[in-house]
């Protein structure tokens, strides 16, 4: 039914030069979102890294900001950039200690780093994500201590109101439900935070980033408790704090960076794609893609989406479980992958006319991205058993992505050896 308007829209994929087309439509956007259509695929991984390094290398971005915690990522960015206290790359990954910890301690994830820190000239690796309420004081409080120690007592006050709840974000969310919040003392650590380098006046002592890195946490150690607050009550505001923590983040960043600041974004493409042209919007999410596109203009933001027909993938059965490499079946009859799968069995790469978000949308687009179409995602918690019923998005392609690049057949990512299991802090509704 699609197989010509498929074909006409489709480039193959062999290797990282046939991202051409992409670049060329990208051109002189600021932020370009890669998503990926599970957390546990190494082909996900390895192509957003080959892509993210020609727009390194051959246009000047300037970061990676990826779905991950502020604290382990700034361990990362310390290695790559050789800030104070930097070391091995890989060994910063080595030290990701949060569930699930192979989403970012990977071989993939480590080759790129690896690659960033022997090119670099300042180009950074970054956490946007909403997570690390006790790390982010205690990073806060070891700054303050080194640096501002007028600040200290705020941070430690932030620190012994989080106490009784033993770094477990699930016993301090329900603790909000019967009254307690550590909002105002966190707030207060904040505000002491921004003052302070309103004015300039927070020291940096050999490391410029110091300063903002102390800022981002105290922003991060907010977001996370209103996160962890909003999580018990099982709607959509919980998704929604993270969403916009992560484009204020991105946002702070390509600030730092100066005004000719270009950032590449790895994330989910449940983060990254339009949540407008999915059943996202029905109930009331947003999300990073969407946001981002409001905020610097659909013209200054590429959203690259990624899916799979059938493979496989490294997830857990339940939240904090072991992680298992589990079977990818094929696809449900009628999803976009089958669809694809029916008529361009090989990589590829599509690369969309301008959707309704786009200041080009001239509304003559080929029904299989203009209509609606299940679209699988899958978390970092995956049961190939739901595939019949669970684990698909409802999306119109064209509106959601600006290109998909498409693989037939995916392998499982590959965890470093020495990773941890991970501390089991979080036993939230699956999520990704």
């Amino acid at each position: 039914m699609h197989g010509d308007d498929v074909h006409a829209l489709a480039t193959p994929l062999r290797d990282a030069g046939d991202f051409d087309p992409l670049l060329d439509r990208i051109g002189d956007a600021t932020v370009v979102m890669l998503g990926e259509a599970s957390h546990g695929t190494h082909d996900y991984y390895r192509w957003r890294a080959d892509l993210t390094r020609r727009l390194i290398d051959e246009h000047g971005f300037s970061f990676v900001a990826v779905e991950g915690d502020w604290p382990d990522c700034d361990r990362v960015d310390r290695a790559v950039r050789s800030r104070s206290g930097g070391g091995d790359p890989r060994d910063a990954l080595l030290a990701f200690d949060r569930w699930p910890t192979w989403m970012w301690a990977n071989e993939e994830v480590s080759d790129f780093v690896t690659w960033l820190h022997r090119r670099n000239r300042g180009v950074g690796f970054h956490g946007l994500d909403v997570y690390s309420l006790w790390e982010s004081v205690g990073e806060v409080l070891v700054y303050l201590r080194e640096h501002d120690p007028e600040g200290v007592p705020a941070a430690l006050a932030a620190l012994r109101c989080l106490g009784p709840y033993g770094e477990d974000p699930q016993q301090y969310a329900f603790a909000t439900v019967m009254g307690s919040s550590c909002a105002p003392a966190l707030v207060e650590l904040l505000t002491t935070v921004r003052q302070r380098a309103a004015v300039g006046d927070l020291p940096t002592g050999d490391d410029p980033f110091r300063a903002l890195a102390a800022q981002q946490n105290a922003e991060a150690a907010v977001g996370a408790e209103n996160y962890y607050r909003a999580m018990v009550s099982n709607g959509p505001d919980s998704w929604n704090v993270r969403d916009i923590h992560m484009v204020n983040t991105l946002d702070r960043l390509l600030r730092y960076y100066g005004p000719s600041a270009k950032a590449v974004v790895w994330a989910h493409n449940t983060h990254i794609g339009d949540a407008r042209a999915t059943d996202m919007a029905d109930v009331g999410m947003v999300n990073l893609g969407q946001l981002g596109r409001e905020r610097w203009g659909a013209d200054a933001v590429a959203l690259v989406g990624f899916g799979c027909h059938h493979g496989e993938v490294l997830a857990g059965p339940a939240w904090g479980d072991p992680m298992e490499v589990m079977p990818v079946p094929p696809a449900r009859a009628g999803s976009l992958e089958a669809v694809l799968m029916a008529t361009l069995p090989e990589p590829a790469l599509f690369v969309f006319p301008p959707g309704r978000y786009a200041s080009g949308h001239t509304g003559a687009r080929p029904a299989w991205i203009a209509d609606e179409l299940p679209h699988r995602a899958i978390g970092v918690v995956y049961r190939p058993s739901r595939e019949s019923y669970g684990n698909y998005v409802p999306t119109r392609l064209g509106d959601r992505y600006d290109a998909f690049v498409w693989l037939p057949e995916t392998t499982a990512l590959r965890p470093l050896a020495a990773v941890p299991a991970g501390r089991e802090l979080e036993t939230f509704p699956v999520g990704v």
